[in-house]
């Protein structure tokens, strides 16, 4: 894989975003920039609005008022799937793997390839598109355990297949909520050493509560609370921020 930028340089870009939900607001007037290949981390009390934040990116809830924009493109008029389709992926907390296929398999079926009962049965899995299946397992340290059911991985080793599957849609934003909960420690460190390692080539946000799991990726923290953007800065300089030791950390 090339560690040049995401294809194009776009940012993503949030203003003035507004959900209510029968009269309460999940998210407030928030306002948020992730530039390309940026790695941002995004914290904050329940209830502060991280989901639905990632639910109005990616088409699943439609804003009541606000902008975003991918690039030049306004995401308020595509659907989820096509949203997809430009090059937003999503991690949800709880893997989503084929637990009967092979790692391999897995990675396989996740590969973009033609589409259509036609198209599928033309389709072969070609030396190109195996390399960079490998490829992807070897930054995902999967790569010896491609031929092992997905089923008897680990907690960790799920997350981290769920990751490289989503590599191999080529996402330019990468969106990954609270990917080391339950997760040992050593996965924990693994899978930040991980997100670091992918992010640059595409933009990474990741939704966390783990603090020191936010401090080992060391780079830019978004707190939300109440639906807006609270503090924002290095881990220090939020974890100072009497602000977000009122509401966040003190509780």
């Amino acid at each position: 894989m090339s560690n040049k930028p995401p294809k194009g340089g776009r940012r993503l870009y949030l203003d003035g975003v507004s959900v209510v939900f029968d009269g309460f607001r999940a998210l407030n007037n928030l306002s948020l920039i992730v530039e390309p290949g940026e790695l941002r981390s995004v914290i904050g009390p329940n209830g502060a609005g991280k989901t639905t934040m990632m639910d109005v990116i990616t088409g699943k809830t439609r804003p009541t008022a606000g902008t975003i924009n991918f690039g030049e493109v306004d995401l308020t008029r595509l659907d989820e799937a096509a949203i997809a389709n430009l090059g937003i992926g999503r991690k949800f907390q709880k893997p989503t793997v084929f637990d009967a296929l092979t790692v391999f398999e897995n990675m396989e079926l996740a590969l973009k390839a033609p589409r259509g009962p036609l198209a599928c049965l033309r389709w072969a899995l070609t030396g190109e598109a195996k390399t960079r299946i490998d490829s992807t397992l070897e930054e995902t340290g999967l790569l010896d355990r491609a031929q092992d059911l997905a089923g008897i991985l680990s907690h960790g080793q799920r997350q981290w297949l769920e990751i490289g599957m989503l590599l191999m849609q080529d996402p330019e934003l990468l969106l990954v909520d609270e990917p080391v909960a339950g997760m040992t420690d050593a996965e924990t460190e693994q899978t930040a050493s991980l997100l670091v390692r992918i992010a640059g080539k595409r933009s990474v946000v990741v939704v966390e509560h783990d603090l020191e799991f936010v401090r080992a990726l060391g780079r830019r923290v978004t707190v939300l609370h109440e639906g807006s953007v609270l503090s924002e800065g290095s881990i220090d300089h939020v974890q100072n921020d009497q602000r977000v030791i009122e509401v966040y950390l003190g509780r």
